[in-house]
């Protein structure tokens, strides 16, 4: 992720530093006009804005506050954001330590994956100062066309932790689907093609996450008929998906604990009840 995202900035105007342990890793930026530090400290020397994507907290903490880690030479308004993933305390505990020295620290992780940082079409769910993401907007702009200021420092790593359970749980979800349409005798690869396409159109999950809330819905509010109708449609789909499950004797788990709570987490009453009377 760290190396296409720093391409996008390649030609940003404040000029471009970069460091890395690897051998060669820096190589290409040096060619087209960067400076190559050789490690975090001597990095911070000379740059009001760093980008940090190494791969966990351990990595994160030692290039934050290691013996030659930026806080070694970061002078006051040094503004430091993580793209890695890393623990929202974690997160808090680094901002801590860097207030204390005069430096903002940002907990900045990114959606997208490697093709949309190639692009310059990241998500960045920021997590700091009012101050501080405005200092990172434009810079971020680079390899990112989408900026949330989640809130303050960690709120940036509980949105991405909060968008990858939605991630990994359809993933998950995937894996299941295929099994069901593999014991039916469907090709599994020519469905992964029809999820991939109506996903494009609908915007697959996130296609409902427009309310501001969890809270239950009143009748009487427009979103209750909406999401009524799609109640509808998923307790129905989900239940002709058990049945047939069942039949061919494959376990659907998750699709039954979605089954149980599906109009729950959409706020509105379940159907079933009222399908069976």
């Amino acid at each position: 992720m760290g190396k296409p995202m720093a391409r996008g900035l390649t030609s940003w105007r404040g000029g471009l530093t970069v460091c890395d342990i690897r051998p060669g890793a820096t190589d290409k930026f040096v060619e087209h006009g960067a400076r190559a530090a050789a490690d975090p400290a001597e990095l911070a020397a000379e740059t009001a804005v760093i980008c940090v994507t190494v791969l966990d907290d351990a990595q994160v903490t030692d290039v934050v506050t290691g013996p030659r880690g930026i806080l070694a030479t970061a002078t006051p308004g040094t503004v430091i954001a993580v793209h890695s993933t890393i623990g929202d305390r974690t997160a808090e505990r680094l901002a801590a330590v860097c207030a204390e020295r005069g430096v903002e620290f940002v907990d900045a992780p990114v959606s997208g994956g490697a093709g949309a940082a190639k692009q310059g079409t990241l998500a960045v769910m920021a997590g700091g100062t009012p101050a501080a993401i405005e200092r990172i907007r434009e810079p971020f702009g680079c390899f990112a066309d989408l900026i949330v200021h989640a809130g303050p420092v960690g709120a940036g790593t509980r949105m991405k932790l909060a968008r990858n359970l939605l991630h990994f749980v359809a993933f998950t979800a995937a894996t299941e689907a295929q099994r069901l349409a593999e014991a039916s005798g469907l090709d599994i690869t020519e469905l992964g093609t029809v999820v991939r396409h109506s996903d494009a159109i609908t915007g697959g999950p996130g296609s409902i996450m427009l309310r501001d809330t969890t809270a239950p819905i009143p009748p009487d509010d427009p979103w209750y008929s909406v999401l009524g109708h799609v109640r509808d449609l998923g307790e129905k789909d989900l239940t002709l998906a058990t049945e047939l499950g069942a039949r061919l004797d494959v376990p659907l788990p998750l699709a039954e604990l979605a089954l149980t709570r599906f109009a729950d987490g959409l706020g509105v009453p379940t159907g079933i009840e009222r399908q069976e009377a």
